[in-house]
């Protein structure tokens, strides 16, 4: 058998083979030299992150324990593309590697789930509500503060499983992530951004390559989306101007509308009782410039006492 055509590597849980397939799916449709059977390999690589199921994330490393393996695996060229879900992405890419592609974006919002209740307000008092994601946790907080907060870890349906079992009331997932495994039936209720902001990035999946490999960046140019490419600039501008990653709890969302582009980001307590918003609008064309901007304003509003006081703690 002839050698694949093109490598992509990818964590194995079931979200990002799933993801993986998205990828290879836009990539045949666009290439007919890769919808030949055995053209594009899907190659699963175990990420630091994978082994520490049950420890906390931050305090080994934070975000970058999901992408490490498989950018070494890039660097050494032992597959061609990594396909990443972007909120996992630090905010700096290590030098030699770039995004070269966005993926159309998936619904960024998150979803509650939980038995019996249609919305945060509706929870019981004093429910359990799991989650290892600060962001989650702190906005949670900020709407219910009788809410009692335990950790939950592990991918999408092993998450869903632990509530049922466990004696959780409620946990909060992406809904991006949900649709694309099928779980949709397990969504209570799609949180408004306004309660519950996503993390910078959610729901978008993107591609990174080695920054010289001309032959890569010609393949996936057809199938970037320039909508989701403006909208996670923005938001990685802002995540990258706070020096925030896995550690920070902190949200950004921007939409498009008429090539006006809206962006609101927040930095948060991981308690809920402070927190800091911003909002840009602006022309699509200055989305990261916007994204530098409100993150700058967020930093100098929120002062290295409060950064400080958030750091080290783990949120995804």
């Amino acid at each position: 058998m002839a050698p694949p055509l093109l490598r992509i590597g990818t964590r194995g849980s079931p979200l990002a083979l799933a993801q993986a397939g998205e990828l290879r799916s836009w990539l045949m449709a666009a290439h007919g030299e890769l919808a030949e059977p055995g053209a594009i390999e899907i190659a699963v690589i175990r990420t630091s992150g994978d082994l520490m199921a049950d420890r906390n994330l931050a305090e080994e490393g934070g975000k970058g324990l999901f992408t490490k393996e498989i950018e070494e695996a890039l660097k050494a060229e032992a597959i061609d593309l990594a396909v990443h879900s972007m909120k996992d992405m630090t905010a700096h890419l290590p030098a030699g590697l770039a995004i070269s592609c966005l993926l159309p974006r998936g619904d960024p919002r998150d979803a509650l789930i939980a038995a019996g209740a249609a919305s945060l307000a509706t929870l019981p008092e004093n429910a359990t509500l799991g989650t290892s994601s600060l962001r989650r946790q702190a906005l949670a907080l900020f709407a219910r503060p009788d809410l009692k907060i335990v950790p939950l870890r592990g991918n999408v349906g092993t998450r869903i499983d632990k509530l049922r079992s466990s004696g959780i009331d409620a946990t909060i997932l992406a809904v991006a992530g949900l649709r694309r495994l099928g779980l949709t039936d397990a969504i209570s209720a799609i949180l408004d951004p306004a309660e519950m902001l996503p993390a910078p990035a959610q729901g978008a999946i993107g591609v990174e390559i080695r920054d010289n490999d001309d032959r890569a960046r010609r393949l996936l140019a057809p199938i970037n989306d320039p909508a989701t490419e403006s909208c996670v600039a923005a938001e990685r501008a802002l995540l990258a101007a706070l020096g925030g990653d896995c550690r920070t709890p902190l949200g950004a969302l921007a939409t498009l509308a008429g090539g006006k582009l809206i962006l609101d980001g927040l930095v948060i307590t991981p308690d809920g009782t402070q927190r800091h918003a911003v909002r840009r609008e602006g022309a699509a064309r200055d989305a990261a410039a916007l994204g530098q901007d409100a993150g700058a304003e967020l930093k100098a509003r929120a002062g290295p006492d409060f950064l400080a006081g958030i750091s080290g703690r783990a949120a995804r």
